[in-house]
């Protein structure tokens, strides 16, 4: 099927940033008395926004993480990013061909604004996302698993949700998709597939996607 809108989640799917802030938020957890491991941290926070982290470690602790939590994750997170981030194999080759298709695509992530500009400048990408095609849940204020940021997306692309496609790479991600109506490929670089049920296909190698956008 020949969609009118891409919509791309960011973190995995468009810069390999998984492993970098999963390995940093275990590690700001368990500093803060919460241990975390990196298995952990992929299995409950992969895909979200941060707020879920905050409410995770409250109704299973009790406690509130301190009031600069984000601030001081995000800092360790840029810092590692401007030494390690690249992007996603394959993936500018996608983003060729949907230019030169003259197919409309943009990126919808749980994460803040900054942070997709942070990874957009250091890998490059931001040659292909200029502001009018980026969206974060700080736009809508409810994060994956809602629906809300896909549907904002497309509202804000013009496009109708039934004739877009997402590209995800999290549980929390294809239920998001599928609660806004949309087809979603499920990308299983790192995450297995049947964490990823639901999805409309599921497709391990970005090399593979251009073809299935056909």
């Amino acid at each position: 099927m020949r969609y009118d809108l891409v919509i791309f989640d960011n973190d995995g799917v468009l810069v390999d940033s998984e492993p970098i802030s999963n390995r940093l938020l275990a590690a700001h957890l368990t500093e803060l008395g919460h241990p975390t491991s990196y298995e952990d941290s992929i299995r409950d926070y992969m895909g979200s926004a941060m707020h879920r982290v905050h409410d995770l470690v409250l109704e299973r602790t009790g406690k509130r993480l301190p009031d600069d939590f984000d601030d001081v994750f995000h800092a360790r997170v840029f810092a590692a990013f401007e030494r390690d981030l690249k992007p996603v194999a394959g993936v500018t080759d996608v983003l060729e061909k949907l230019a030169a298709d003259g197919t409309p695509y943009c990126v919808a992530s749980s994460g803040s604004h900054e942070r997709i500009r942070v990874g957009h400048r250091t890998t490059g990408l931001d040659r292909w996302f200029d502001d009018g095609r980026v969206f974060s849940s700080q736009d809508v204020g409810r994060g994956k698993p809602a629906p809300d940021l896909f549907l904002y997306a497309a509202e804000r692309m013009g496009v109708r949700p039934e004739r877009c496609v997402v590209v995800e790479d999290s549980p929390l991600g294809v239920r998001a998709a599928v609660a806004a109506g949309m087809d979603v490929y499920g990308f299983t670089a790192m995450t297995p597939a049947e964490r990823l049920a639901g999805a409309t296909q599921l497709f391990s190698d970005m090399g593979e996607l251009a073809d299935l956008l056909v």
